[in-house]
């Protein structure tokens, strides 16, 4: 039986719990918090699932990571439920020119622009937000991101999350008085997590309220009559 562990382990085929993920798989997603939890940041050129309500600050997470990237590559929204923010993105340090936002007219539509973003080597990164996924397609886009050397960043809400997908990361997020509530649900190579407060108001201290005391006392206040 040693000598069975001994050659899976030698050719990369188990991974055992005490090993964890190197961090040449990774790329710092620019907060230090989150990448210590992740263990060196975000999944190289592969799916990452995002179960996040909307307008909570939940794509300002991903803007650290997506100024970092080579250019002139392209960054790629696919089917945003709102109108994207130029200036947001323009104040990160993204590059406008290199913004191409698709608005595809069906899922499937939407599925075959990602699969033909992310293999063609012309996007670094594809930003989509998507009702529901099956396995398979999912295993296309992973296909198309290794090929592609890209990533995808796939937002999905609890409500339409009917199937696990084995995707390399998946986060859930929730809204915090000083950023985001971040839960790691699954990671590939590693275990789930409990819940942590991502505090972005060094990024964007105008949004994030002024953290609370804990020595602060509250007094009761009477009632208007």
């Amino acid at each position: 039986m040693n000598t069975l562990l001994s050659y899976l382990e030698n050719h990369h085929l188990i991974w055992r719990g005490r090993h964890p993920r190197g961090a040449a798989d990774t790329q710092s997603s620019g907060y230090a918090v989150l990448d210590e939890y992740l263990q060196g940041g975000f999944p190289s050129h592969d799916v990452i699932e995002i179960d996040s309500p909307c307008g909570i600050g939940e794509l300002r997470l991903l803007l650290p990571y997506l100024q970092q990237q080579e250019t002139p590559r392209l960054l790629v929204f696919i089917a945003p439920p709102g109108l994207l923010s130029a200036e947001l993105l323009l104040a990160a340090g993204i590059d406008l020119q290199q913004v191409l936002v698709l608005q595809p007219e069906s899922d499937k539509d939407a599925l075959w622009a990602a699969e033909q973003c992310l293999k063609s080597g012309s996007s670094h990164g594809v930003v989509m937000w998507h009702k529901q996924l099956d396995v398979h397609q999912l295993k296309r886009l992973q296909l198309a991101a290794q090929e592609g050397r890209a990533s995808l960043f796939l937002f999905r809400t609890a409500q339409r999350i009917k199937v696990s997908l084995p995707v390399a990361l998946s986060l859930q997020l929730r809204p915090h008085a000083q950023g985001l509530r971040v839960r790691i649900n699954k990671r590939r190579g590693g275990w789930a997590e409990q819940p942590f407060t991502l505090d972005m108001s060094s990024h964007w201290p105008e949004l994030a309220c002024a953290p609370v005391p804990d020595n602060l006392l509250y007094l009761p206040v009477a009632r208007a009559i």
